[in-house]
């Protein structure tokens, strides 16, 4: 049944266009739960799984101490997985249909006060070349309230500063039109004017507008560890993460009158 999954795989990530994470979630997920079926139950193709099979691995999921939002990514995973082989004529029921997902405790976001966004953005050394790519990538993320990928993924063709603002790809492949501000176009502008070409002498690197202090492209974890470092020296004591942005920018811009179907 691996190469089922891997047919499945194929299709979530070129039919649905699923991000990369999910995909690989998804599969780990999926091949956990083949080897299970395979081992003590024997079974060896998909008419075999029963409802049974898939309670007693759901029970062995949460015996182990699986946290609801892994358990119900598993779940969601496996009907998925069902769904297209009954869908492609492999299964002649779905052993999945009744099978609750769990149910999820709502947690609030973290949000960072205005003042903290701004005791952050004062962290980074603009007289050095990383401190003004920093403080370039913080106004950015804000002010546009991007994710994580979608501010590393930029590539300079994406910034319109004569226009004020960004064509982002989203989730899907999707591309929308996020105004950026005044205060970070001009920071963006300055970066790519005076810094960037330093942090890529010779034009050596591709169109990715971030760059690591070795000509490469900013990693998730670079990232991360820049904006704990500032959100440290700011003396925030919040979790601050770039998602945390995120949920702020969406925030704000209701406190401050913004159409929440805008938002």
């Amino acid at each position: 049944m691996e190469h089922l999954v891997e047919q499945f795989v194929d299709f979530i990530r070129i039919e649905q266009n699923l991000s990369p994470n999910t995909v690989d979630s998804y599969r780990r997920d999926l091949l956990r739960y083949v080897r299970f079926l395979k081992d003590p139950q024997g079974r060896v193709e998909p008419r075999q799984i029963t409802r049974a099979d898939l309670s007693e691995f759901v029970q062995q999921l949460d015996t182990v101490g699986l946290s609801p939002k892994s358990l119900a990514r598993n779940l969601s995973a496996i009907r998925g997985w069902h769904r297209y082989l009954l869908d492609e004529a492999l299964l002649d029921h779905d052993p999945a249909d009744l099978i609750d997902l769990p149910k999820l405790p709502r947690t609030l976001p973290s949000v960072l006060e205005i003042e903290e966004i701004e005791r952050i953005l004062e962290q980074p050394d603009t007289l050095s070349h990383l401190g003004v790519r920093d403080r370039a990538m913080i106004e950015l993320l804000y002010a546009c309230g991007l994710r994580i990928s979608e501010l590393l993924g930029l590539r300079q063709s994406q910034i319109v500063s004569d226009g004020g603002f960004v064509r982002v790809m989203g989730k899907g492949s999707k591309e929308r039109i996020v105004p950026m501000g005044k205060v970070a176009a001009d920071w963006i502008q300055y970066y790519q004017e005076k810094v960037r070409p330093h942090l890529a002498p010779g034009g050596r690197a591709d169109d990715t507008l971030f760059l690591n202090a070795r000509g490469r492209p900013m990693s998730r974890m670079g990232f991360w560890k820049i904006l704990k470092k500032y959100a440290d020296k700011a003396g925030i004591n919040k979790d601050v993460t770039p998602h945390t942005f995120r949920h702020s920018f969406a925030t704000h811009l209701l406190e401050g009158g913004a159409d929440l179907r805008v938002v």
